[in-house]
């Protein structure tokens, strides 16, 4: 079998047979065309939201994305209280106030995309 192998401006005719390869001949070859400029888009840099004040933080446990928010700014939870539904990998997760207290802020969306460790709501 015969292999065509192009290695920066030169290229080499290889015979590869029974796991021998034996080059056959070597050619130089001359850049005729100039690369050409594909445009590229490239996604805007959304940056993170971020918490403002102090309290407790809830996190997202796992990457995935968030299906439903269950309280607003302003809302009383108390410990338990279902926050939001995290879909990961195929499961919908309910995320559970961890103290009593007022949401002071909320980071997320419905439809979401999170990383772990995301922080999603804050309590205080």
């Amino acid at each position: 079998m015969i292999y065509i192998v192009k290695i920066g401006s030169n290229e080499y005719e290889v015979e590869v047979e029974k796991g021998q390869a034996n080059i056959v001949k070597t050619t130089t070859v001359a850049e005729s065309v100039a690369p050409i400029a594909v445009p590229v888009s490239v996604p805007a840099v959304v940056s993170a939201p971020v918490v403002t004040g102090e309290g407790e933080v809830v996190k997202a446990p796992m990457p995935g994305t968030i299906l439903d928010v269950k309280v607003s700014v302003g809302a009383r939870v108390k410990r338990g209280d279902i926050l939001l539904i995290l879909e990961a990998m195929k499961m919908e997760n309910e995320l559970a106030a961890p103290v009593d207290g007022v949401i002071a802020q909320i980071l997320v969306n419905k439809g979401t995309a999170v990383a772990t460790e995301d922080v999603l709501i804050l309590i205080q």
